[in-house]
């Protein structure tokens, strides 16, 4: 029997998270990631300059061993930033890095989605509202005929049991991706996926103000990062989708 939360009776689907994207990834040819604040807006940013990324699920000594054998800058975390170390998962880091052409970036949200995904044989995308459009048209251009296609909103996690706390930033950058999709005359879309497009054009006319308001982005700025809302804001400024080819995304100029 085919699971009913899979949506395959739609050419365009959408869930949350990693256990989401085991529903509806399967049988898929392109499946979007995204994680607004901040593993795609970070992953997007390094795609613009060129760099090479390897999404990781941990950020602990396994991640430092990795990044060694990949010959790559490992982000640490955004308190851990200084001059020995100075490249996070805050994009912000990432525009002042110089030399930095293959980085590993961890993240409980994306990065983990990202690799399991990859694990079903679609080809994974990463996307932000950033580069929500281009990503659109890349899809839209290299989709097979008849083909289906997955968007992950990744979600944050609890602290407290580390259950998944559905996002609103990521639902919205969902609903900017599936908006373009819509835009390059591709239709077919779950009423999962319909709700993230309602729900991108109720706040497209004021975006950066809803990120600064929604949870994530106050704790954001409360711990004193504000740039990486801001960053996350740049709607469309991005015209390059980060591919995930093997064990890493590369940069995919549209």
């Amino acid at each position: 029997m085919i699971s009913p939360y899979a949506q395959t009776p739609y050419a365009v689907r959408c869930d949350w998270g990693p256990i989401g994207a085991d529903e509806v990834g399967p049988g898929t040819a392109v499946v979007a990631v995204v994680d607004v604040l901040s593993f795609s807006t970070t992953l997007t940013v390094a795609a613009d300059r060129g760099i090479e990324v390897f999404p990781y699920r941990w950020r602990d000594e396994r991640a430092a061993a990795f990044a060694a054998e990949q010959n790559a800058t490992l982000a640490v975390g955004r308190s851990e930033v200084g001059p020995a170390q100075p490249v996070s998962l805050s994009p912000s880091t990432i525009r002042a890095a110089h030399g930095v052409t293959r980085l590993v970036l961890p993240s409980p949200n994306g990065s983990t989605v990202a690799r399991r995904l990859a694990e079903t044989g679609a080809t994974v995308i990463g996307v932000s509202l950033r580069n929500a459009r281009a990503a659109a048209a890349w899809t839209a251009r290299t989709l097979p005929s008849g083909a289906a296609v997955a968007v992950v909103p990744a979600g944050e996690r609890w602290k407290i049991d580390d259950s998944l706390r559905p996002a609103i930033e990521d639902l919205w950058g969902a609903g900017a991706f599936l908006q373009g999709l819509l835009d390059e005359g591709l239709g077919g879309l779950s009423p999962e996926a319909e709700l993230a497009v309602a729900a991108y054009r109720h706040v497209s006319p004021h975006l950066r103000d809803a990120l600064y308001a929604c949870a994530s982005g106050i704790e954001l700025a409360g711990y004193g990062y504000p740039e990486d809302v801001d960053i996350a804001s740049e709607v469309d400024s991005s015209t390059v989708v980060p591919v995930l080819d093997g064990e890493s995304f590369r940069p995919v100029p549209v």
